[in-house]
């Protein structure tokens, strides 16, 4: 099932994507829901980003080869993390399939994508473990975690260099049947394939990261974590268009353009 949040006759709404239709329903994803008699093209509406978080977490240095370069950038011997660690994001950077990515006028040229599946929390959920975390999720949907990365190594925090207003493309949609042993992200810009990874190659995996996590904070209803990326990214400018897909999911489709001086 895809599960899609769309605004259309001035109100924002959850449905049911089935082909190019949507069913409209009354109510959503996370506390139940109702079909309607209303169908819709996809065409039609505007799509939204499919969740506005409660909480916004996002795992860092969780593929191999994207710490190994990290490190070569550094002039570090690679070093693979111990421990599934979690970070954060801010919603105000969120934005939805379409919309553009803003670089800000002082940012350097060094903005980059980084494609990334993210899981999509359907019920509360604590002490977790390993057998047992998938059951708390209701989906996936994709994320692209834009970066600044003078800003990263610079700043004491992550505040601008992943947070600045529209760094967190998410969607199109939720997602909530899929392999994900069978699935690759792949990274687009301006149709010209620039990186493919086996999405489930993790150094940990997501019930390993949830079922850590729930030791200590309870996860909510609409809550996202993002995965990790793979590889080595390069840097977006303005004008180009970032496509991020995860075979299963689909598509989320940016365009990129810069503040003016």
């Amino acid at each position: 099932m895809r599960w899609v949040r769309y605004a259309a006759d001035g109100k924002e709404t959850y449905g049911i994507l089935e082909g190019q239709d949507i069913v409209e329903v009354e109510g959503d994803p996370f506390a139940g829901y109702g079909k309607t008699a209303t169908r819709r093209k996809l065409d039609g509406v505007k799509l939204l980003v499919p969740v506005w978080p409660r909480t916004f977490y996002a795992a860092g240095l969780n593929y191999a080869d994207h710490v190994i370069a990290a490190a070569s950038k550094r002039g570090e011997v690679p070093k693979l993390p111990e421990a599934a660690d979690i970070g954060y994001r801010a919603n105000n950077a969120l934005i939805a399939q379409g919309e553009p990515i803003v670089i800000p006028k002082d940012a350097t040229e060094r903005v980059q994508y980084e494609g990334e599946i993210a899981v999509v929390i359907g019920k509360h959920a604590k002490n977790l473990t390993e057998a047992n975390a998938l059951a708390c999720v209701l989906g996936y949907t994709i994320g692209n975690d834009v970066s600044e990365r003078t800003w990263q190594g610079g700043d004491r925090t992550l505040w601008r260099a992943k947070n600045s207003d529209t760094f967190k493309p998410m969607g199109p949609w939720i997602e909530t049947d899929l392999d994900l042993d069978k699935a690759m992200t792949i990274v687009r810009v301006n149709g010209q394939e620039k990186i493919r990874f086996a999405t489930n190659s993790m150094i940990f995996g997501i019930a390993h990261f949830l079922a850590r996590m729930s030791r200590y904070v309870t996860l909510h209803p609409g809550d996202v974590v993002w995965m990790g990326t793979e590889g080595v990214t390069e840097n977006i400018k303005h004008g180009d268009v970032c496509e991020i897909e995860i075979t299963g999911i689909g598509v989320l489709r940016n365009p990129v353009v810069r503040e003016r001086q």
